[in-house]
């Protein structure tokens, strides 16, 4: 028999029949920490039946290319280096939908911040943890606790999670939700920093992929503006978990952004991607970020970029961190699908959606066992 599980986050949802319900949700941190060795039947998810799930995991045999963002920074004269660059990076972000980042310009002291107030955050008691920071429930799924979940009968992901609505800041009058952690004391501070910075960066990709595309280099840029664009962060602490080979930290899934930003550590070894109808995991070095082509990217290339269906595995004896930015044009803001010479989109290609519609659609229907929520979007 189970044991009694005292801490829980609380998930409300509405059932088939239109009526409110809650779920205790169990805390998997804390199930980790009183050392566990058995899988709760909850968080059983992965289906040895199914034909994907049951193939072997491959490795990729060599390491992602990894793009050099010092390179890509336009200069006023031509440069031979760039244009290598740009082709690197269009050859890499059409077969994967994802590519590793290095010189970057975020610096180690904003990168090991992160890693500190993350960790710090996570090393609170479960008390300690709820009483410094909010948890709402909203279409925005932010604070500190569980999203996604509709049903008792749904398998859960292995994995304790913090969302941020980092940008944009409240305009005046407009209360501000309490999901920003007040222990340790510069945790905002840091994260803010930290975005800041990665905006920087994530624009200047922005520009990069429209030129490697050989398009007008703000087609995509022009959707984002710095008082407006929305930018959430989403922490992910993965404990070590019994059975790994039955539990999944974040089911299979698309991002509905435009770009995201990845940051892990501790170990890696977690991010997996469906290619070829196999369960690849992604390699990555331990100085370089992860970029993850989001599902409005997608829209706004006309299907040329693709969002990859990806998930996290669970591992036996470590522990996992991950820091999450999402990047997207203001919610309001109407995205359309740029014309791209001699491109025949698949299926029809795409039409205009607003931003905020699309993210309600795809936290409706969302988790989906294939990638579906982008048919929403298309002709």
């Amino acid at each position: 028999m189970e044991k009694n599980i005292e801490c829980f986050h609380e998930a409300t949802f509405i059932d088939q029949n239109g009526h409110p319900r809650t779920s205790r949700v169990p805390v998997v941190q804390e199930l980790a920490r009183q050392g566990l060795n058995y899988l709760p039947k909850r968080f059983v998810s992965v289906n040895h039946n199914d034909p994907i799930e049951s193939s072997t995991v491959q490795h990729v045999s060599t390491t992602l290319p990894i793009i050099n963002v010092a390179k890509l920074r336009s200069g006023s004269e031509p440069d031979e280096g760039r244009v290598e660059e740009l082709a690197k990076l269009a050859s890499v972000v059409k077969e994967w939908g994802l590519f590793l980042v290095t010189e970057h310009g975020i610096g180690s002291d904003i990168l090991n911040g992160v890693k500190d107030v993350v960790k710090g955050f996570f090393g609170l008691s479960f008390q300690e943890k709820k009483q410094c920071v909010g948890s709402y429930v909203s279409v925005d799924n932010m604070g500190y606790g569980r999203n996604f979940v509709k049903s008792e009968d749904q398998p859960l992901d292995w994995i304790d999670r913090l969302t941020i609505k980092a940008a944009p800041a409240p305009k005046g009058g407009v209360k501000e939700l309490n999901v920003w952690p007040q222990r340790p004391p510069n945790f905002r501070q840091v994260i803010e920093n930290y975005v800041e910075e990665a905006r920087n960066v994530l624009d200047e990709l922005l520009i990069a992929l429209a030129e490697a595309l050989a398009l007008e280099s703000h087609v995509f840029l022009k959707h984002f503006d710095s008082n407006n664009s929305e930018i959430n962060v989403r922490i992910n602490y993965y404990p070590p978990c019994p059975r790994p080979d039955l539990a999944l930290g974040i089911t299979p899934h698309t991002d509905a952004s435009a770009l995201t930003l990845l940051m892990q550590f501790e170990t890696t070894g977690g991010l997996q991607i469906l290619k070829d109808r196999k369960w690849l995991t992604v390699p990555w070095t331990d100085d370089a970020l992860l970029v993850n082509v989001g599902d409005l990217l997608e829209i706004m290339s006309n299907g040329r970029l693709k969002s990859p269906w990806h998930r996290v595995v669970t591992q036996m004896n470590v522990e996992r961190f991950s820091a999450a930015l999402f990047y997207n044009p203001p919610s309001r803001a109407e995205i359309e699908p740029e014309p791209i010479e001699d491109l025949v989109p698949e299926d029809g290609g795409f039409k205009k959606v607003v931003v905020s519609d699309y993210l309600q659609h795809s936290y409706a229907i969302s988790p989906t066992k294939e990638k579906q929520a982008i048919l929403y979007a298309k002709v």
